[in-house]
């Protein structure tokens, strides 16, 4: 292994993590010749609807058509993941110079680990092959991945309590973003067993962390646009009741002090802890609780209230999570739709990540991953 290994190998890493942000298993390809990129690729298996859709044949494909040439007579391709035996097979048709390759795969690797088609005497062409370049980083980033899978299974298959109504996902149609990740809190004590839906806009865990809280009516579709700023790293819970999250049928239950209670067991839970709040206007009582409790979970300085476009264009999404009545214990308890509020428009919510990166570069040393 040597210098420009691992460098194009941090290249074919990036394009790991864009696979894992379209919702792929997070597998990236780099296609290098004489040192500059010829082409990328990372897994488009599942939204392509395509079982050839691997990192390694999209890298080829896109290569092939820059060079004007199927033969890619002294190209390198650096691979995540050791590739499988479709792989394999294009690399030695494409007569690519030299394959080098992260993590071993014990279950469909076909250079070593299952069969070795790059070994095959019988096969007209060679193919040199480098194996175990950052490889403890490759392995970790599918490890993680697959974990979390595995996690948000449980969390998904989750039963629904007695006492509460979970909203159909066919009525979020339209308003999720599927390349954000989605995640699923089953929660301690003070959650209940209902289960609570909260999204992370970085699975590459890149970005200021901000914790994201709406106000009744809302979830987290207020902070759309806010999600898709690339210098922060939106965390946004939709509070129970609300949103994708279990909906208690009871009023009762739907007091501020207990939805700052159930906030904080799951904050307890996360990796990664905040470094800045974003709140809309609505949701300052819960803000102000949380500080109460929990003065050290960010700087006073730290607080920012995004702003409303108020343009009423959200409100079918506002409406989407309440089918009808007995879903609406939250609003009876905290307020009613606002059906003039739409969350911060593009250009608003881009000056609040601006302002978010500049003061946590500025004033609290934080440096981007």
């Amino acid at each position: 292994m040597n210098a420009s290994d691992e460098h194009w190998m941090r290249h074919a890493l990036d394009q790991a993590n864009e696979a894992e942000a379209s919702g792929e298993v997070p597998v990236g390809a780099v296609l290098v010749k004489d040192g500059v990129v010829i082409a990328t690729g990372r897994n488009t298996s599942v939204a392509s609807h395509d079982p050839s859709g691997h990192a390694e044949i999209n890298a080829l494909r896109a290569g092939a058509r820059a060079l004007g040439n199927h033969r890619l007579d002294g190209c390198e391709l650096f691979v995540t993941l050791e590739p499988c035996a479709m792989c394999a097979g294009a690399m030695l048709h494409a007569r690519l110079a030299r394959v080098v390759y992260g993590a071993r795969d014990p279950k469909t690797g076909a250079a070593g680990s299952v069969v070795d088609l790059f070994g095959l005497h019988q096969l007209n062409h060679r193919t040199r092959v480098e194996s175990d370049v950052l490889s403890d980083i490759c392995g970790g980033v599918l490890q993680d991945f697959f974990k979390r899978r595995r996690l948000q299974a449980r969390q998904t298959s989750q039963p629904l309590r007695d006492d509460a109504l979970r909203t159909p996902e066919v009525r979020f149609n339209g308003f999720i973003d599927r390349s954000t990740r989605s995640c699923w809190s089953a929660g301690g004590v003070v959650q209940r067993g209902w289960r609570m839906h909260w999204l992370d806009s970085s699975a590459n865990a890149q970005g200021v962390p901000v914790l994201c809280l709406h106000g009744p009516g809302q979830w987290g579709y207020y902070f759309r646009n806010l999600m898709s700023m690339e210098k922060i790293r939106c965390l946004v819970p939709d509070l129970i009741g609300f949103g994708r999250s279990d909906k208690p049928k009871r009023d009762a239950i739907h007091e501020w002090s207990w939805h700052r209670d159930v906030m904080l067991e799951w904050l307890n839970t996360l990796e990664v802890k905040p470094m800045f709040l974003a709140c809309a206007k609505s949701a300052e009582p819960l803000m102000e609780l949380l500080m109460a409790e929990m003065p050290d979970l960010v700087d006073r300085d730290a607080i920012v209230v995004v702003p409303d476009e108020r343009t009423g264009t959200a409100v079918n999404a506002w409406k989407a999570p309440f089918p009808d009545r007995g879903h609406e214990a939250a609003l009876r308890a905290l307020g009613p739709v606002d059906e003039t509020s739409s969350g911060p428009s593009p250009e608003q919510a881009r000056e609040v990540a601006s302002d978010i990166a500049s003061r946590a570069a500025g004033t609290m040393g934080y440096c981007r991953p």
